[in-house]
């Protein structure tokens, strides 16, 4: 049995979750989701707990039985909190700004990058370089922010470019003659 798959999931005030033809849907205050499930596993409520279980022993049932059950924990809290990512730009003349669903980056190229937010996620910017993303799928969120933090990553001699909240850069030391001792 899977460690993680035997766990229950709790159930909070305002889910709902139904299967049907092999899909999965959760519904809640902030919106639903629906996810593909896989043979062999099934999701049943008991209460105010979700349980994950296998049918079977087959290797691909057992590989997927903790996955589904993350993934799931993961669906209910997005419809019933939503998840934040925090993108910070460091950089003399690094800026964000949101207009709309356009996110406009100026990262030391000789123009802005505008990059579209996809539908389900929203930005909003503090202090022209703090970008707060949220929405209530962490699979999109993760992948929106990966794309953005991809336009400038943080480069390994002075830390410029955009990286997340709370990340530390390994910093490298530079040139030994760079310090300068002249002949």
């Amino acid at each position: 049995m899977s460690r993680l798959g035997k766990i229950p999931i709790n159930l909070p005030k305002g889910v709902k979750i139904t299967t049907a033809n092999g899909v999965l849907l959760v519904e809640g205050p902030k919106g639903k989701l629906t996810r593909p499930m896989q043979e062999g596993i099934s999701v049943t409520v008991e209460g105010e707990k979700i349980k994950v279980t296998r049918a079977n022993d087959e290797r691909q049932t057992r590989a997927s039985h903790g996955l589904i059950r993350s993934t799931l924990n993961s669906m209910v809290k997005g419809v019933s909190e939503g998840f934040n990512r925090t993108l910070v730009s460091v950089g003399v003349g690094y800026r964000m700004a949101v207009q709309g669903n356009k996110l406009s980056i100026s990262a030391g190229f000789s123009h802005p990058v505008v990059f579209e937010l996809p539908k389900g996620v929203t930005g909003k910017v503090d202090d022209q370089t703090k970008l707060t993303l949220s929405g209530i799928d962490k699979e999109q969120l993760g992948t929106v922010a990966d794309k953005i933090r991809a336009v400038r990553p943080p480069e390994p001699y002075k830390g410029k470019g955009i990286r997340y909240e709370g990340e530390q850069i390994q910093l490298k030391e530079g040139k030994a003659g760079a310090g300068g001792k002249s002949a």
